[in-house]
């Protein structure tokens, strides 16, 4: 037995449940570094001299592993527990960065794709998914709310990332022209920071002792009755489920509608307003970009908090029926004031973010908590193909009509009704979820796998809330 075993992470007598979100989130926000790597792109292409499509190679290929690991490693996690899973996260997640500094010094970007890209990336993938379950069986009452914390933390590890990253590179020497030893000196203190911090989720974090429930709960048989199952689904089984492939395709193109925009947005402000009176500056354009990673961080909290209370179809309605026409707000008079570009921009985000933080407890209603983390991981697939889908068509869209001699607003019509459509798409596929057929059960009594109740462990008494 080992301090990573699943039996030595049981919460004792007089643990908070409130200890555990901050245990998520230090891992969270550390690898939300990932959406700050644009800030390595412009000092690798003038160091390494490389072409704007080569530097995006690492983070490519970091998203592509993030979906396969989570999908092929969530078995992994339920079944050796979060302390386990965090630790694989931050051994990868760092080592990715040391292997980068070790490429970025030796001037082999091959080693920083591969550190980077396929070790962090598989860091990115098992840190994403290692808290979920945990969170939603410590706040059955508000799993919404719970895993919108997490999930939260990884919109907003840009917002740190990124300023922070930047200095480093300033300071260390990285952005001049002969600027490798400072690339170099940046990926390796973010390296051991980040294993630092992350250290923190893996000591702080804890299970639930079997059985354990807040104080007071009883079981709603209102929602028992409708899509909240009482029931609990394999990973295996839940593939055979038209549930699971419907949410599929709702994530998919909630992602691929957001992304979008996320993807183009500082050329896409500027090219809306280039030929008016008060044209957008770079920096005014750099900023929007920021208020947009801001909306994209509260809308996972906001909006999966709102779906405790609303339920998630009826979330989902609103990310992908308000969205459609919050789109097409946008394209039809989205050029005539720049608030309302700004706000329809803003709401688009909250949603995109709304949508990745509300689907594990959408997961959990239709399959239980048995193995939801595996569900998950396998359903974040959708992302990775959301992540090639959704800028493909608005930069297809944009050259194509550049070509044909347009500009400003015009570049970026055609795609938003591409985007309308694919939400409608997604409307009707969450219309069609239905309460999973009980053939796809698991018999009763379900003991989750690597339990207390298999160790042999001893009871305890409940945890404080």
């Amino acid at each position: 037995m080992t301090f990573l075993d699943r039996s030595r992470t049981v919460a004792p007598p007089g643990w908070s449940r409130w200890l555990v979100p901050p245990a998520a989130l230090a891992v969270h926000l550390s690898i939300g570094q990932a959406y700050a790597w644009s800030v390595f792109k412009p000092p690798l292409e003038t160091s390494l001299g490389l072409s704007g499509t080569a530097s995006a190679l690492p983070f490519q290929l970091g998203i592509v592993m993030l979906g396969l690991s989570a999908a092929f490693g969530g078995t992994l996690v339920e079944r050796n527990g979060p302390r386990w899973a965090m630790f694989v996260s931050l051994v990868c997640f760092s080592s990715g960065f040391l292997i980068s500094a070790l490429g970025a010094a030796t001037h082999q970007f091959w080693l920083i794709v591969l550190g980077y890209g396929f070790v962090g990336g598989i860091g990115l993938g098992i840190g994403y998914i290692s808290p979920v379950s945990t969170l939603m069986k410590w706040f059955p009452d508000r799993p919404g709310m719970a895993t919108g914390i997490a999930i939260m933390g990884f919109g907003g590890g840009a917002l740190i990332a990124s300023p922070w990253s930047s200095q480093m590179l300033e300071s260390f020497g990285g952005l001049k022209p002969e600027g490798d030893g400072g690339i170099a000196l940046t990926f390796l203190v973010m390296g051991l920071a980040y294993a630092v911090f992350m250290a923190l989720g893996v000591l702080l974090v804890r299970v639930p002792p079997p059985g354990w429930k807040p104080d007071g709960r009883q079981p709603d048989l209102r929602k028992a009755s409708a899509l909240i199952t009482t029931a609990d689904v394999s990973a295996r089984n839940a593939l055979r489920t038209p549930q699971f492939w419907c949410l599929w395709v709702v994530l998919c193109l909630n992602v691929t509608a957001g992304i979008g925009i996320l993807e183009k947005a500082a050329p896409m402000i500027k090219d809306y307003f280039a030929d008016t009176p008060a044209p957008v500056s770079v920096s005014a354009a750099a900023g929007f970009v920021a208020l947009l990673s801001l909306a994209n961080m509260t809308g996972r909290l906001l909006w999966a908090s709102t779906s405790d209370l609303i339920g998630r179809k009826s979330m989902y309605r609103i990310y992908l029926g308000a969205g459609a026409l919050t789109y097409l707000a946008l394209a039809r008079f989205g050029n005539d004031s720049k608030p309302l570009f700004i706000v329809c921009a803003l709401v688009i985000l909250s949603f995109y973010g709304g949508g990745f933080a509300t689907v594990p407890a959408y997961l959990k209603d239709l399959f239980g908590t048995y193995q939801v983390g595996a569900i998950h991981g396998r359903l974040l697939t959708a992302w990775s193909t959301a992540g090639v889908l959704g800028p493909l068509i608005v930069n297809r869209v944009a050259d194509s009509q550049e070509q044909a001699g347009h500009s400003g607003p015009s570049l970026y019509t055609t795609s938003m009704y591409i985007m309308i459509g694919l939400l409608l798409v997604g409307f009707v596929a969450n219309e069609l979820v239905r309460p999973v057929a009980p053939r796809f059960h698991e018999p009763r009594p379900t003991v989750p796998e690597g339990s207390l109740a298999m160790e042999g462990g001893p009871a305890h008494a409940a945890p404080q809330q």
